[in-house]
């Protein structure tokens, strides 16, 4: 009886660690119910560091994600489809910059609230955007710095 018990209890501790994994699986990823968001687009000269799934922050803290990323045939630019928190109001002179966890972190698509009274509705564009910045070009400016005169 004491082997039958035993097995239960393991089968039951890992049992429990699945769920806890998942659980745990769920928050880092960032999974959220749909619902609770609202869609917002933005126009960049160059996403790189951006994909499906990427952050979207707002004063360091996750408030959405992106959602689509396609290039425009027409402007030759990235345009990115991403979601915020439905309990978020965005300033319509918001700046959506993309930017670096660190030298060697990835990048995340951060949310600039400007000053306006007004807000962004859904299907709102933000207008105000800035790209990220390449460390591989900012080290080629700096080797190549002292050339020129």
């Amino acid at each position: 009886m004491s082997e039958n018990a035993t097995e239960v209890f393991v089968g039951g501790a890992v049992l429990a660690a699945a769920v806890g994994f998942f659980l745990y699986a769920g928050q880092v990823t960032g999974y959220e119910e749909a619902g609770d968001a609202y869609q917002l687009t933005a126009s960049f000269r160059s996403a790189d560091g951006l994909g499906v799934g990427t952050d979207v922050r707002l004063a360091g803290v996750r408030v959405g994600s992106v959602t689509a990323l396609d290039l425009n045939p027409e402007t030759f630019r990235a345009d990115v489809d991403f979601t915020v928190a439905g309990s978020i109001e965005i300033p319509d002179d918001t700046q959506a910059i993309i930017a670096s966890e660190g030298l060697l972190g990835g990048n995340f698509l951060e949310l600039v609230p400007g000053g306006s009274a007004f807000n962004l509705a859904p299907g709102d564009e933000v207008y105000e955007t800035q790209s990220a910045v390449s460390l591989t070009t900012l080290i080629m400016r700096a080797v190549g710095g002292g050339e020129g005169g």
